[in-house]
């Protein structure tokens, strides 16, 4: 088992910047991808982005690319989401999830575990 515990979210105009971080505890973390999704409200859970297990690959939505950035540090158990020129459309609850096998994580249903996910408000 893992455990994920999600931090960072908050109130932002539109044009700022926030970093999520995500705590890992468990399995042995730097044996995961990582991934990042968001919810917003009445739309599914979608994928935001995705890093490998020793960080060295990282893949975004097109939605977020370049204006996002995936890091993580297995010393710490934590991955990141650094998230620049935010605009209102990024409001959503933004998860993190391991998944299931290394070298996996390109679609959700590969991600086994999930943290309680953390409120991010752009406003405009």
């Amino acid at each position: 088992q893992v455990q994920l515990v999600e931090s960072g979210g908050g109130l932002v105009q539109a044009g700022g910047s926030l970093r999520l971080s995500c705590a890992a505890s468990g399995r042995t973390f730097s044996r995961n991808t990582m991934g990042w999704f968001r919810q917003a409200p009445g739309k599914e859970r979608e994928f935001v982005a995705r890093i490998n297990e020793n960080g060295g690959s990282t893949y975004y939505a097109d939605s977020v690319k370049g204006r996002f950035t995936i890091s993580r540090d297995n010393a710490k158990n934590t991955v990141y989401l650094q998230m620049n020129s935010l605009n209102p459309e990024d409001t959503a609850v933004y998860y993190c999830a391991a998944a299931r096998f290394p070298g996996s994580g390109w679609v959700l249903k590969e991600y086994d575990h999930w943290g309680q996910g953390t409120q991010v408000t752009v406003s405009s």
